[in-house]
């Protein structure tokens, strides 16, 4: 069955039961009837890969034994072990002493999860139509389930309130390319959504594995952090779906939540790349976790003065995207992007136009890339152009990866050697930054874009009542020639 099919068919059953109320609940109905799908098609698959490997579930609440047979338990009867049965079950396993890694993937997924349905009827429905459709350890219906994954994620950003945690595959793929990550390097994102920045970082690392003990430094090496339960239910199936088998560094928990002074060595990473929630606001009290200089309930400079601190002194960089407002901004952005100057090497920032996130927002927004370590000299620029042609981006004409074929070019390699200033590329010094008082904004302007200059409406208004008299002027003279040639012609005549 196509996958759009597929998924519309779920929906359209779903659609008829009275407890499942919009996209939102929909697709978090299937994402965890395809975890617990994905995760018995697994377990299948550890227990012929992983010597001695038990699974953290009793065997009644295997999806292969309650769920696999379709004429299996139905309506009133399925309701009642789910909500009272399976749920609690799984969600125990989130906190139980002695579970194993596999149990608190689960228990971390389920923590927070809900089942919506009220009919066990069309419970049963869209249960048989998921285990006859799609099998995981099938090598096609594994491709089958990271487009199933793509849906609904597509399903998700219509859904309303998806740009909170969507960043385009493109961005996430330049971000990621430029930072080239090395096996056995710590990839940290703090604010990690569905996990596109994790997932991308995977497929690059998996490159570079060749052994089995590659293969466990790459599991080890990815983390993330996500607040929001269906995010993050989506996040760990994605890691799943990418072959990190026991993703049990996806956390489910808000990264601002804990003091800034209670992060030790241990937790330093080598890469941070992340999208942070920006246009937000925390709880009262989250801005006690730091300290004075950086305190504010704007998430996203909490988040930039958690990466500033988060990141291995001397080898950490990162790529972050913010919005305008974070290079204009006063106050504590003033105070983070000092620091950013005066112990980081800011060395790039991309420009990207409007309409990148649409149709989320169309807030301007920006790629900073930065390095621990030595203070900045010089930071560069480089505005993202349009395509030709392009006014804006849409759904239907997104940014594409090729697009950023121009920055690559000029990048300058790992040494980010022999930068020119182009049309689109331009450098300031930091001591010119220092004294806009840190506003990257004034600076970040394109110099050598043609400048139209709009004058005053009052003086708008006067050439304008300038313009149309010179023209009603030439209309009378060129009537009063019309009038004098036709009389001219009409006297030969005579």
């Amino acid at each position: 069955m196509p996958i759009g099919t597929l998924i519309k068919s779920i929906q359209d059953i779903m659609r008829k039961d009275v407890g499942v109320d919009g996209d939102a609940q929909r697709i978090s109905q299937i994402v965890w009837l395809l975890f617990l799908k994905i995760f018995d098609d697994k377990e299948q698959e550890w227990q012929l890969t992983i010597p001695g490997y038990q699974s953290p579930l009793q065997s009644r609440f295997r999806w292969s034994n309650w769920a696999k047979n379709p004429e299996g338990v139905t309506g009133e009867e399925l309701i009642d072990f789910v909500n009272n049965d399976l749920f609690p079950s799984l969600k125990r396993l989130a906190t139980a002493a002695g579970v194993s890694p596999h149990g608190k993937v689960i228990g971390s997924v389920f923590e927070d999860a809900y089942n919506y349905m009220k009919s066990g009827t069309l419970l049963r429905q869209v249960i048989n139509t998921i285990q006859a459709d799609v099998d995981f350890n099938s090598s096609t219906d594994r491709h089958l389930f990271n487009d199933i994954y793509e849906k609904i994620l597509a399903d998700l950003q219509s859904a309303g309130n998806a740009g909170e945690y969507y960043t385009p595959r493109a961005v996430t793929q330049f971000m990621v390319d430029i930072l080239d990550p090395k096996l056995g390097e710590i990839i940290l994102d703090p604010a990690c959504g569905t996990g596109g920045f994790l997932t991308c970082s995977v497929e690059h690392l998996k490159q570079q594995v060749k052994t089995h003990d590659d293969s466990k430094t790459l599991q080890a090496s990815i983390h993330g952090v996500e607040k929001k339960p269906l995010p993050h239910m989506l996040a760990m199936t994605n890691m799943m779906l990418h072959g990190i088998d026991v993703p049990t560094n996806i956390r489910h928990d808000n990264t601002l939540s804990r003091p800034l002074k209670d992060y030790g060595p241990k937790d330093r990473v080598d890469i941070i790349i992340t999208n942070p929630p920006f246009g937000g606001m925390e709880e009262d009290g989250i801005e006690n976790n730091f300290p004075r200089k950086y305190q504010t309930r704007e998430t996203a400079d909490l988040f930039m003065a958690l990466i500033m601190y988060l990141l291995k002194h001397d080898t950490g960089r990162a790529a972050v995207v913010l919005p305008d407002g974070f290079l204009f901004g006063e106050g504590t952005k003033t105070n983070l992007k000092r620091e950013l100057l005066e112990e980081f090497n800011l060395h790039t920032i991309v420009r990207l136009p409007k309409g990148v996130f649409a149709p989320y927002t169309s807030i301007a927004t920006n790629i900073l890339f930065f390095e621990k370590g030595e203070p900045t000299q010089d930071v560069w620029f480089f505005e993202h152009p349009y395509p030709q042609g392009y006014k804006s981006y849409s759904r239907g004409k997104p940014l594409t990866i090729e697009e950023f074929d121009l920055e690559k070019a000029w990048w300058g390699g790992a040494q980010r050697k022999g930068r020119k200033i182009t049309e689109n590329a331009w450098k300031v010094s930091a001591q010119e930054i220092a004294d806009k008082n840190y506003n990257l904004d004034s600076v970040g302007k394109n110099p050598h874009q043609v400048v139209v200059k709009h004058d005053k409406p009052e003086d708008l208004q006067k050439e304008y009542e300038t313009i149309v008299q010179e023209l009603l002027k030439a209309q009378n003279e060129l009537k009063t020639e019309l009038l004098a040639a036709l009389k001219a012609s009409n006297g030969e005549q005579a």
